[in-house]
C-alpha cells in the first residue's frame, strides 16, 4: 500500500469519527449516519490495498 493511500484512507477515518461525534453532540443522525459512512470507506480502502499488497508480495 502506498503510503499516500494509507493516509488519504487514516485522513477519511478521522473525519468521519469527527463528523460522528459532532452528529453526536448536536443530536443530528444525518451527520451521525455520514461519518459512519465515511469511516466504513476508510475500511475498505485499507482491505482494498492490503490485498493488493498481498498480491503483489505473491508475485514477487
Amino acid at each position: 500500500m502506498s503510503l499516500e493511500d494509507r493516509a488519504k484512507a487514516v485522513a477519511k477515518n478521522v473525519e468521519g469519527k469527527a463528523q460522528e461525534a459532532v452528529g453526536n453532540v448536536t443530536g443530528d443522525p444525518e451527520d451521525k449516519a455520514e461519518g459512519k459512512a465515511k469511516q466504513a470507506e476508510s475500511q475498505v480502502r485499507h482491505t482494498v490495498e492490503d490485498a493488493k499488497d498481498a498480491v503483489k508480495k505473491n508475485i514477487d
